[in-house]
């Protein structure tokens, strides 16, 4: 085992997201990577898990639009409204993608995946209520692991184009 690997396994954050994390000279992420006994698969399970809000969970969300996967990054607390993506994308139809296609274009599975350091280039949205936070929190790539990053940094590192795609409350 490396060095590397051995970073990797101490923070609990998949290998292959520590090597983005590397590779983006964030390399201080991985001290700040937290690991959880048991799995943060919800936003509101992360959130108990953290002691933050609700919305300051980053969640990272695939959908397909027009058979392109795309990914969505939405604050915990919000949905994100698929017609709001369709129209943003310029695209026909717009649906969430399924746990195969999450694996094959990220990487990871459901529950766990980052936003970013996936197997594919993807176009990025980010919401813009992210932004309404200092800090929020996101997946490293497992079910167990969330790491601390500032929006803008965030919105950054995706490649994201913010936008308004979350739901709108009546």
């Amino acid at each position: 085992m490396t060095t590397t690997d051995a970073n990797a396994e101490d923070s609990g954050a998949h290998p292959r997201f520590a090597e983005a994390l590397r590779a983006l000279g964030l390399e201080d992420v991985l001290a700040r990577t937290r690991r959880f006994p048991e799995a943060t698969r919800t936003a509101a399970e992360a959130a108990a898990a953290i002691g933050c809000e609700l919305s300051q969970i980053c969640k990272s969300l695939v959908f397909a639009a027009d058979g392109e996967p795309v990914l969505v990054l939405m604050d915990g607390a919000s949905r994100v409204d698929v017609e709001r993506v369709r129209e943003e994308l310029g695209a026909g139809k717009v649906g969430r993608a399924d746990a195969r296609v999450v694996r094959e274009t990220t990487g990871y599975a459901i529950g766990g995946v980052p936003p970013f350091g996936h197997r594919t280039r993807t176009r990025v949205l980010a919401d813009r209520g992210l932004l309404e936070h200092d800090l929020v929190w996101a997946a490293a790539g497992t079910p167990h692991t969330v790491f601390p990053v500032a929006p803008k940094e965030l919105v950054l590192h995706a490649g994201a184009t913010v936008t308004d795609v979350r739901e709108r409350t009546a």
